[in-house]
């Protein structure tokens, strides 16, 4: 039996998705349908509602006043961690290079150890306490890492614990291997890059715990060679490629991604043309950090490059302790003021553009009919007012295949 499940109505502006002719195909004095859990009509709001009455569907937003756009598919999170690494930010802003850190066995290192003394239970609280702020900022759809473990033992209880998060929360959770994050204290990176190989895949890929491979392709962590062992060795286990490229240095990771078709490559500070056209012939999807630039105090990423070369990029928030922000309209935001995309490209960077880098085009990421109802209503009449309204949460009602799973703001 069909069942009605949402009818959001009389928005000032429904944004489907990027448009075949337009940066955002939209509609204005629209609405919104979805049948069991999937968007059934979307168009002019008299005409969707004549066609599916609100008072005949289970829930009954009313918009007015308000856009509507597609839940936010967050592409690129460390978002599974313990430990507080707040005195770090206060050391950078004060000129220790983050490298430094890591050097003196803090950054990443530090999170490792706090994670393998962590129970699993509370490593689960911690991440569900931030997806719960994610959903409550519009985000339906996130991808989280491994890679504060460094071993199989702890590497295997952070992709169990984010199947566990999966399981219990609203948001769509993502898992991808990590492995090669860091280079141990106890090894080199030679060696390290063996056991990646030679142990912690083979488990992973046995207990089919992960959707995604990725590595730290980096000047002093691991280099193309390496990083190409590692990718190589998950594609052999059935894991898609993704690569931490040309954040510090341009190293070389952002052509391997094009080599090995990789699902994206991610940072890319450093990247140049070169770089992008052989992204864009090869189909890889830059994913673009501009919170992590912002707190580093770095340049971002050439977003304007990317779009002019291939025209799809995917914009992330990059949480995790050296970028402490959930908030993907914060991302939205210096997306546009930091990396000079427009509020249209921004929105379907964050949407779109993540569906893209987490190979779920044609599964979330647009409110086009067929297509589950992932939904986020903004306190403004348009999408604009996502970045306009910086620094403050414009996300006034989040639904998870139409059904309302957050009505209120934290």
């Amino acid at each position: 039996m069909i069942e009605l499940t949402t009818v959001v109505h009389d928005a000032s502006e429904v944004v489907v998705g990027p448009g075949a002719d337009a940066p955002l195909e939209r509609y204005e004095n629209a609405a919104i349908a979805v049948v069991d859990g999937r968007v059934a009509a979307v168009g002019p709001s008299e005409a969707v509602t004549d066609e599916y009455p609100p008072e005949n569907a289970n829930h009954a937003v009313d918009a007015t006043g308000r856009s509507v756009i597609p839940g936010f598919v967050d592409a690129h999170t460390h978002g599974l961690f313990a430990g507080d690494r707040s005195d770090e930010f206060a050391a950078k802003l004060g000129g220790e290079r983050y490298q430094a850190i890591l050097a003196d066995g803090g950054g990443i290192l530090r999170t490792v150890r706090a994670v393998r003394e962590a129970s699993d239970d509370e490593i689960l609280a911690n991440l569900l306490t931030h997806l719960d702020t994610m959903l409550a900022h519009g985000t339906t759809t996130v991808e989280v890492k491994s890679g504060y473990g460094l071993d199989t033992e702890t590497e295997l209880r952070m992709l169990d614990v984010i199947r566990r998060a999966d399981e219990r929360h609203p948001i769509d959770v993502v898992p991808t291997f990590m492995g090669a994050h860091a280079v141990p204290t106890d090894t080199d990176a030679e060696t390290y890059t063996d056991r990646v190989v030679d142990e912690q895949l083979p488990a992973v890929a046995d207990q089919g715990v992960a959707e995604f491979c990725d590595v730290f392709c980096e000047e002093d962590v691991f280099s193309v060679a390496q990083s190409r062992r590692v990718l190589e060795a998950g594609m052999g286990r059935g894991l898609t490629p993704k690569v931490h490229a040309e954040e510090f240095v341009r190293l070389g990771g952002a052509r391997l991604a094009a080599e090995l078709g990789a699902a994206s490559a991610d940072h890319l500070l450093h990247a140049n043309g070169d770089d992008r056209a052989a992204l864009a012939e090869a189909g890889v999807t830059p994913v673009l950090l501009p919170g992590t630039a912002f707190s580093l105090g770095a340049e971002y990423a050439n977003a304007r490059g990317f779009l002019d070369d291939g025209g799809a990029v995917a914009v992330a928030t990059d949480f995790n302790p050296n970028c402490h922000s959930q908030s993907m309209g914060f991302a939205i935001a210096l997306a546009c003021v930091g990396m000079g995309m427009t509020p249209a490209e921004a929105l379907v960077a964050g949407t779109h553009g993540g569906a893209r880098a987490l190979d779920r085009t044609g599964e979330t990421g647009t409110l086009r009919e067929g297509l589950p109802a992932d939904i986020a209503v903004v306190d403004g009449p348009s999408h604009v007012h996502v970045p306009y309204n910086f620094g403050v949460n414009t996300v006034e009602t989040v639904l998870k295949s139409g059904e309302p799973v957050d009505g209120g703001r934290r």
